[in-house]
């Protein structure tokens, strides 16, 4: 394990070694190593208190910021490296289900690594000798790919709400098995997990969505009752069942949409629409007079409980208003009678710069249909065309006309209500010829278009 130790953190181990103080690296970078993979981040738990490792480091040549010093932890910057070192330490309390009320120093590092979560995250290696410290079995439960509490599964999860959702993002990003006992104390453990703040949900959520097989989790935390918990929307899916090319109720169609965009190396943004796609479907079905369960405007209610959903999970506005445009518009069904005006507005509705996402979605759902053998030629020969027509004509929005609301002004028209009617008038006209935006025809247009509406008003009154 020596040789995969990396020569500045070696040297940073020497340094604590020549001032009588231990030193390891701990966490998730030890399973990493565990698991033949390179690290990227230190985390560092030590004997030295926080004033030690701040003097240790800084006789060295580095800098130390106290960026936790209430819980025993530093960051040190020492030869354009960054680490995390923290005292070893025992935790008291956990009053608001995160974080402990009270934080004991330790001296040893087996003391510390008893508080942690999972015995896969409470190895330790020895700095810089390279020797493992696992009394929790960790190394063992690694190669076996189980995920196991440290000690009391009900206890840990009870101090950290987090954890089980931790869990469900672990068995889908490594994916690992759950061990019974574990899995077993997370339905006690929700309330506690219902304190966890919005932003640490969503970058859990994130994490899974992320991996290569969100389903895996995901179905997890419907199995535990964390999905309910967190999206109940979601879970209202599960027995929504479908017609036609469908084989599986909303919930299972949803899961197989989001693996697709997530085996495909699609964003994450085209993963939560893949996710929330059908999410309004149990609130708008109705069954017909033949016995079959129709889900009109499924689209623009999901669009609508998407955004309620990702509101609630504090996502970036930028993130939230594509995921939902995605979702609204993805129930697209093209044929060869489209003709050239359908598909400059079938561009100008989704954006040019959401068309490629707006296939990838598409693509997800279809797979989703039964995961076997689907059928994109639709996609693909609507691909075809709209790059043709894209070739023939660049105006698909109110930027793209020929003239301006200046220009409308200059020409008699003046600002107003009316004036963005007119200018949608004639993208419109635009859509339905691109010939017509030159700025002598469209202020013609324009002008007409005012003066019958002048000219109606003046009749109603």
């Amino acid at each position: 394990m020596k040789a995969g130790i990396d020569p500045i953190l070696r040297e940073i181990a020497s340094i604590f070694n020549n001032n009588g103080k231990e030193i390891y690296l701990v966490g998730g970078a030890v399973r990493d190593m565990l698991m033949g993979k390179k690290i990227h981040d230190w985390d560092l738990a030590t004997n030295a208190v926080p004033e030690e490792v701040t003097a240790i480091i800084k006789n060295a040549g580095g800098k130390v910021v106290p960026t936790g010093i209430k819980h025993g932890t530093v960051t040190i910057f020492y030869k354009k490296q960054s680490a995390e070192i923290t005292t070893f330490r025992t935790e008291e309390g956990y009053s608001d289900g995160r974080r402990p009320d009270r934080v004991n120093y330790a001296g040893a590092v087996e003391e510390d690594l008893s508080r942690r979560d999972f015995t896969m995250n409470a190895a330790a290696l020895r700095l810089p000798a390279g020797e493992i410290v696992d009394p929790f079995g960790g190394e063992k439960d690694i190669k076996a790919g189980i995920i196991r509490c440290v000690g009391n599964a009900a206890q840990r999860f009870s101090e950290d709400g987090l954890r089980p959702l931790r869990m469900a993002r672990f068995a889908s990003v490594l994916g690992f098995e759950i061990e019974k006992n574990t899995l077993d104390a997370v339905s006690g453990a929700l309330d506690v997990s219902a304190k966890v703040s919005s932003e640490r949900v969503r970058d859990e959520i994130d994490k899974i969505l992320a991996s290569a097989r969100p389903s895996r989790g995901l179905l997890l935390m419907e199995k535990t009752g964390l999905l309910k918990l967190f999206l109940e929307e979601l879970s209202a899916c599960r027995g929504i069942e479908q017609k036609g090319f469908h084989q599986f109720d909303v919930l299972d169609h949803s899961l197989h949409a989001c693996d697709y965009a997530a085996a495909n190396g699609f964003s994450g943004e085209v993963r939560l629409a893949s996710l929330f796609h059908d999410v309004g479907k149990p609130c708008v079905r109705e069954m017909d007079k033949s016995g079959v369960w129709n889900f009109y405007r499924h689209e623009e209610v999901s669009a609508d409980m998407c955004r309620a959903i990702m509101v609630r999970l504090r996502y970036p506005n930028a993130a939230i208003d594509t995921v939902c445009h995605l979702i609204k518009e993805h129930m697209f069904c093209y044929s060869e009678n489209w003709t050239d005006a359908a598909v400059r507005r079938f561009i100008a509705r989704t954006g040019e710069e959401n068309l490629e996402d707006i296939y990838r979605l598409r693509r997800a759902d279809i797979y989703g249909f039964s995961c076997k053998n689907p059928d994109y030629r639709s996609i693909e020969q609507l691909a075809e065309r709209v790059k043709n027509v894209m070739k023939e004509s660049r105006a698909f929005t109110l930027k793209n006309l020929a003239v301006s609301g200046n220009d409308l002004m200059a020409a008699g028209i003046p600002a107003g209500k009316m004036m963005g009617v007119i200018l949608k008038e004639l993208l419109e006209t635009v859509l339905d010829d691109p010939a017509q935006n030159t700025r002598g025809k469209l202020l013609e247009i324009a002008l007409k278009i005012y003066g019958k509406r002048i000219n109606g008003y003046m009749q109603e009154d």
